[in-house]
């Protein structure tokens, strides 16, 4: 079976989480502080904070930024829930708007600000980075980054493109310490207060003296350890999946009923997914191409098949089918195809032949 996605494990990686279970030195520790300063050399900003999730780092920048009972945060209904339900742990109101048809990422030019809005929390989503005009629009802006380590626009990485950033370092990430995250950000004030949130409220500097609430969000030495060595071959895999990504555009390029992802100039795009878009034009259904795969041996995954607002504890706030028109259409015809750098050639040749034979 070619599988949707996975992990790099390597001997070393064995051999260093051994290291430091016998060191000793187990929760937050010296690998963390150097995963922290080598995760925020990479990015080119001031600060990174590990915590032990994605959803934890999101969390926590939310706090950081003073998301409370009343504000309104804007996002996008077509990504994974903790994004979402970050803004709801800040007891925060979720504005969701629609996304960008051929980006999947949140479309600026929907976005309505009022006086209760303090923040936008777009998502970079499937590793391309989100419309940087939410930049320009006067309020501090979340990047989701999830899905993006080693994205960019211009000359600057994901992690430097927002106000404040956060990353997974989940098992199929294309980065991992089998579950972590980061927090990235140039502000002072704002990583002071990420410290202490992940650590019940206390400063380092103060153990013991509590100056807000907080949670236990640190990130263990067992966990940092492995997210070293896969920040030095992050490149590696990131090319590996450019590569294998252009190989599918190539190959789809001419395939009615096939919408491939497109990377505008100036942008690198580095393929947590690799998502195409089925369309009626196609000889199969989504869900018959799918299966299609899976009986030849390939994994496949929607990511995601129903946007936020149609879930159940979204709806109770208002939200009805038709309020994201876009994000409803795409949640039907979106299909991500391996791309992970594990993939050998002939795989990635197998996955482009048999789709190739359906048209």
């Amino acid at each position: 079976m070619i599988n949707i996605s996975k992990p790099v494990i390597t001997e070393k990686d064995i051999a260093d989480v051994t290291a430091v279970l016998r060191s000793g030195m187990i929760v937050q520790g010296p690998k963390v502080q150097e995963l922290e300063e080598k995760f925020a050399e990479y990015c080119g900003t001031k600060h990174a904070i590990a915590v032990n999730s994605g959803t934890a780092g999101l969390h926590t920048a939310l706090y950081a930024l003073g998301i409370k009972e009343g504000d309104e945060v804007i996002t996008t209904p077509f990504t994974f829930v903790a994004s979402a339900n970050s803004i709801l742990m800040q007891n925060a109101k979720v504005v969701f708007v629609d996304i960008d048809e051929e980006t999947f990422n949140l479309d600026p030019s929907k976005i309505e600000i009022t006086d209760k809005t303090k923040a936008i929390l777009p998502i970079s989503l499937y590793g391309r980075p989100y419309d940087q005009k939410i930049n320009e629009m006067g309020l501090p802006v979340l990047d989701d980054a999830c899905q993006s380590i080693g994205a960019e626009v211009g000359d600057k990485k994901s992690g430097n493109l927002a106000d404040i950033s956060v990353f997974s370092l989940y098992a199929t990430k294309n980065i991992m310490s089998a579950e972590g995250g980061m927090i990235t950000t140039n502000n002072d004030e704002w990583a002071e207060q990420c410290r202490r949130f992940r650590h019940h409220g206390q400063s380092a500097q103060t153990r013991y003296q509590y100056f807000d609430i907080g949670y236990n969000y640190r990130m263990t030495d067992i966990h940092a350890a492995i997210g070293l060595n896969q920040l030095a071959k992050l490149e590696e895999f990131t090319i590996a999946r450019i590569k294998n990504a252009t190989a599918y555009n190539e190959a789809f390029a001419e395939i009615p009923g096939i919408i491939t992802p497109t990377t505008p100039a100036g942008t690198r795009h580095v393929f947590h997914q690799y998502t195409i878009r089925i369309t009626a034009d196609f000889s199969l259904s989504r869900d018959e191409l799918r299966e299609h795969l899976k009986e030849n041996g390939i994994g496949s995954g929607v990511y995601y098949p129903k946007p936020l607002h149609l879930h159940p504890h979204f709806e109770k706030m208002g939200f009805q089918e038709g309020d994201f028109p876009v994000a409803e259409k795409i949640s039907k015809e979106v299909l991500s195809l391996p791309v992970h750098p594990s993939l050998t050639e002939e795989e990635v040749q197998k996955i482009i032949s048999t789709i190739q034979e359906c048209k």
